[in-house]
């Protein structure tokens, strides 16, 4: 084999070895963009999650307020509440 030949074989590993970094760089790249992605929904999806919590609370708080306010009511006027 020579010079030539052995040049040529190097030169076309390195560009089938260049090109399976390529991919797997791109596949990698691909994974952690899915990955952001995943992340994102997830960390969305608490926010909203929390906030719905916080309105509930908020909401029990009121109805809890009510609820005292209609037994001194009752007591008022006489009754057992």
């Amino acid at each position: 084999m020579d010079a030539t030949a052995l040049g040529s074989l190097l030169v076309g590993a390195g560009a089938v070895a260049g090109a399976a970094v390529a991919f797997l760089g791109k596949r990698g790249e691909t994974a952690l963009n899915g990955y952001s992605s995943l992340t994102d929904n997830l960390q969305e999806e608490r926010d909203r999650l929390d906030r719905k919590v916080s309105e509930q609370a908020a909401e029990r708080a009121a109805d809890q307020a009510e609820i005292a306010r209609l037994r001194a009511l009752v007591t008022h006027l006489g009754g057992t509440p």
